[in-house]
């Protein structure tokens, strides 16, 4: 009886661990998919914000999504990538939407091999089949004026009136993106301390945040520059916004978002400088279905506030010494192009020429 009773129970428990594998099993067959950059999927910011426009798209219009997160998480090779890509084309995806710079060289290589399949390159620019051949026609490019979005989080929070900022970037200094928010805020900065005749201190760094992960070197880093006296920083590099968080609550400073309006992730939150990750990805993936393509595919296509692309939110505004009217009139010149932010940032931040603005690069 007990032997009987013994053998009963492995079986059990065999049953027990073959339905939890069941149980997990995702089915992947999805017309529309999506490649992550390094990161968590919900980072709250760039994977995020991409992620839920194709959701957003598959659920308004009857679609299947997928995402795929390639393998070895922050120290996914370019290898890792295309299986990632090969991975969701095999699924069935009719279209695959590749977040970040870093997807360049295997996507290049996933939209030589598969031509029928249509890619979207966010942050991303115009590639070629080979080192001089064509341009790939099934790769939609679509990059952001971050510059922009960062001039107006510069210029909102000296006007909130914070003069001691930072700005903590990820990639490394190599990432565009990262690199033309940088650079607007510096000049958001300098313009608004210009109009109200203060000096203003920017520290600024790309330490810690080649992954763009969290982490508590990171966190330190904040900290100490917190407790020295800087009054917000600008995080800028998805999950590393949980870090600069964390230092900022301990410190009772503040912080500015990136991507999306992070407000709700944290009360340090002063304003995010935004880009409309969502809508745009929205606005690729109709052009696919809507049998457009040929007016993205192969072409760089650059939005900014003339496509009302990128800004800062005003549903959660919180700052007190500048207004929502004098925000939509800075908007509307930067539009209107009297007001003109550069985007050819500096390899050296350090020198930046502000007569205003001092830049120490950590």
């Amino acid at each position: 009886m007990k032997k009987y009773l013994a053998m009963l129970l492995v079986a059990l428990m065999a049953l027990a661990m073959f339905a939890g594998c069941n149980t997990e099993k995702k089915d992947t067959t999805a017309e529309i998919a999506f490649v992550t950059d390094v990161g968590q999927l919900m980072d709250k910011s760039f994977n995020q914000g991409t992620w839920e426009g194709c959701e957003k798209y598959a659920k308004d219009n009857g679609k299947t999504v997928q995402y795929y997160q390639p393998a070895n998480g922050e120290n996914a090779t370019d290898a890792d990538r295309y299986e990632a890509m090969k991975a969701a084309i095999n699924n069935g995806a009719k279209i695959v939407v590749c977040a970040g710079f870093m997807q360049a060289t295997a996507l290049a290589q996933a939209a030589a091999e598969f031509k029928d399949t249509k890619f979207v390159f966010i942050d991303g620019w115009p590639l070629t089949d080979g080192e001089n051949g064509p341009v790939l026609e099934n790769v939609a490019p679509i990059a952001y004026k971050e510059e922009q979005a960062g001039y107006f989080a510069g210029y909102a929070v000296v006007m909130d009136g914070y003069t001691k900022l930072g700005f903590c970037g990820g990639g490394g200094g190599d990432n565009p993106a990262c690199c033309r928010y940088g650079y607007g805020f510096v000049q958001g900065a300098e313009a608004a301390a210009a109009v109200k005749n203060v000096n203003v201190e920017i520290n600024y760094s790309w330490q810690y945040g080649q992954s763009f992960s969290a982490s508590p070197e990171l966190q330190t880093m904040a900290a100490g520059w917190y407790e020295e006296g800087t009054e917000i920083i600008f995080a800028c590099g998805g999950s590393m916004f949980s870090s600069i968080t964390a230092a900022a609550s301990a410190n009772e400073k503040k912080v500015v978002g990136v991507d999306v309006d992070q407000s709700a992730e944290s009360n340090t939150v002063v304003t995010s400088a935004m880009k409309g990750l969502s809508t745009s990805v929205v606005w690729a993936i109709s052009k696919f279905y809507e049998d457009k393509w040929a007016e993205i595919g192969g072409i760089a296509t650059s939005l900014g506030v003339n496509d009302d692309a990128v800004g800062i939110p005003t549903e959660s505004w919180s700052l007190t010494g500048w207004t929502v009217d004098e925000y939509n009139a800075l908007y509307a010149q930067v539009k209107d192009g009297t007001v003109v932010v550069d985007a050819n940032y500096p390899a050296d931040m350090s020198t930046f020429a502000g007569e205003h603005v001092t830049v120490t690069v950590k």
